[in-house]
């Protein structure tokens, strides 16, 4: 019900919705976050349109963070069918979708989360640069999941090309990986400087790397005790299934691949100069279990790492606070995850 203010018979939940640019029913459904971020940064995740590639498990889930908080526009990109392994993690399918477009079945469905959000479906996903690059140029951020590291690196350069934020995330059994270029991203933190009594925030600006240049990052100015905090042995089993994939078109998927993922992990390791005093090669039961499970999903994970990667989608829309920088790992082994500073200043 609108507030009225006594005395003056004026509906103050209005004046605010003229003032902000909100409908009265933006305003009511997002009552509570805006109370949270503040209104400037829910105008801008309103204004927003956001590309999503690939229609698997991450993506459904932050699919769903994002329409429920309030984004302007969604276009998903998927010219896949519905599989029987889908339904175990996209909670927008149904077992009579099997064979049937993964976009089409799950347009109304998104819909139906947020009817303030409009969602557009393309099943087009030739990618060639030219078809790709029209789309980019009408959104403001991309986000690609579970793809390989091949076509990541170029759709990421493309997106570059036109000063578009750029994320991708995915999950390989029980790890999963976010990684993000907002390229200079402007932002507010704590000013650490100001009093303890009166805290305030400062604009700062990060510049972030494309991923071709962050996964060449090297980790020899790296004390020990940093190393170790970073757990650098997902990150190097997350590029080591790279690749591999991008040697063999396809993930491993049988346990007598360890030994080929286990080269490919060590070599990665040594060229990137990772203090010998924690890591020297990569741990064995780790590449065992990525050997079987790489190409499966794990709703668990994914919700984690697609609740994750949405949250911080929104934050790099809102401005408010300092989105990853710029390599998140998760490893649902044993429910934790580090990030990872690649060649970022």
């Amino acid at each position: 019900m609108a507030d009225i203010q006594p005395g003056t018979g004026v509906d103050t939940t209005q004046t605010m919705n003229s003032s902000t640019g909100l409908t009265e029913e933006e305003a009511t459904r997002y009552d509570r976050q805006m109370r949270l971020w503040g209104i400037e940064a829910q105008q801008r995740m309103r204004n927003a349109t956001i590309l999503v590639v690939r229609l698997r498990g991450v993506a459904t889930e932050a699919i769903k963070n994002v329409v429920l908080a309030g984004i302007g526009k969604l276009i998903v990109m998927d010219g896949e069918n519905v599989s029987e392994e889908d339904l175990g993690v996209g909670f927008f399918f149904r077992d009579g979708d099997v064979g049937l477009k993964r976009v089409d079945v799950a347009k109304s469905r998104i819909e139906s989360l947020n009817p303030l959000v409009t969602v557009e479906t393309i099943t087009d996903t030739s990618f060639s640069e030219d078809a790709f690059e029209s789309i980019v140029k009408r959104v403001d951020l991309v986000c690609v999941t579970d793809w390989n590291r091949d076509s990541l690196i170029r759709l990421n350069d493309i997106c570059r090309k036109h000063q578009k934020p750029f994320y991708t995330g995915g999950t390989y059994g029980l790890v999963g990986y976010i990684f993000c270029d907002l390229l200079s991203h402007d932002y507010l933190a704590v000013d650490r400087s100001a009093p303890k009594d009166q805290p305030k925030s400062v604009k700062t600006t990060a510049i972030y790397p494309p991923l071709s240049s962050a996964i060449r990052h090297r980790w020899n100015a790296l004390t020990k005790r940093q190393t170790k905090e970073i757990n650098p042995a997902l990150f190097f089993a997350v590029t080591a299934i790279w690749q591999f994939e991008s040697q063999h078109s396809k993930l491993p998927d049988d346990l007598n691949q360890t030994d080929e993922l286990e080269s490919i992990s060590n070599a990665l390791i040594s060229e990137a100069e990772v203090n010998k005093q924690v890591l020297t090669k990569a741990p064995r039961d780790l590449l065992e279990s990525l050997s079987t499970t790489a190409n499966h999903e794990c709703s668990p994970v994914c919700a984690i790492v697609g609740g994750m990667l949405a949250q911080d989608i929104l934050k790099a829309l809102g401005g408010r606070e300092p989105p990853i920088a710029n390599f998140f790992v998760f490893d649902g082994n044993t429910g934790g995850g580090t990030v990872c500073r690649l060649n970022m200043p």
